[in-house]
């Protein structure tokens, strides 16, 4: 027991349990902070205690001089915004390279016999590949933004937000327009529970993923 209340009361583990407490986003990145700032104290400590102080005393010594909590985890909380930035980009990209087999002409029922000339769903065809191209080329330039790009300091302020609302609107465009085609799709060529299992399966929850991480990303900016 009287180890136990040793290590509880320690300065440096309070310190790193109130640090974790206050953190949310990507475990392993949230991980590789955390131990980053225990090397980081516990060297500080040891560096104190060859100083000539108690053990106690250069922990606290330790914990001061890396600073107060209200001050550091703003900082930390950007490191992770970035790292969920990072994910929701991923997601955002992988999600957009299946959609071409998800509208290959021909490639479900409900594709193979709509008429190619109902003007309704020519319109929403070129709609759908309108959308899902700039979605796709905005992917592209996210995750280059959430990786090299964060050297430059004007990309890395904002690309935890950006990243976000980018997803959370394309998100919105294609899954709107992906509905809507099914739908349509399905009146016209037949499909019913097939059309439904697709667009759900390929479209619709791999977009709810994205949305969620870019919600996440909102927390975080």
């Amino acid at each position: 027991m009287s180890s136990l209340g040793t290590l509880v009361q320690d300065p440096v583990e309070q310190y790193l349990t109130g640090l974790s407490r206050a953190l949310q986003g990507p475990r392993r990145r949230k991980a590789d902070l955390l131990a980053e700032a225990r090397d980081s104290l516990v060297d500080a400590t040891e560096a104190f205690e060859a100083d000539g102080l108690g053990p106690r005393e250069a922990a606290e010594r330790a914990v001061a001089d890396f600073g107060d909590l209200t001050e550091v985890v703003p900082g930390y909380r950007s490191e992770l915004g970035i790292a969920q930035g990072r994910r929701t980009a991923v997601l955002l990209f992988m999600v957009m390279i299946a959609q071409p087999i998800v509208w290959l002409e021909g490639a479900w029922s409900w594709t193979q016999h709509a008429d190619p000339e109902v003007a309704v769903l020519v319109i929403l065809n070129q709609l759908v590949v309108a959308v899902g191209t700039l979605t796709m080329v905005g992917s592209v330039l996210v995750l280059i933004a959430t990786g090299l790009g964060l050297r430059y300091p004007v990309v890395r302020d904002r690309a935890t937000k950006l990243t976000a609302r980018f997803a959370l609107s394309s998100c919105v465009m294609v899954g709107c327009t992906g509905l809507l085609m099914s739908t349509i799709s399905t009146i016209v060529g037949g499909g019913g529970i097939e059309a439904l299992v697709v667009v759900t399966g390929f479209l619709l929850a791999p977009l709810l993923l994205v949305s969620r991480a870019a919600h996440r990303c909102l927390r975080l900016a």
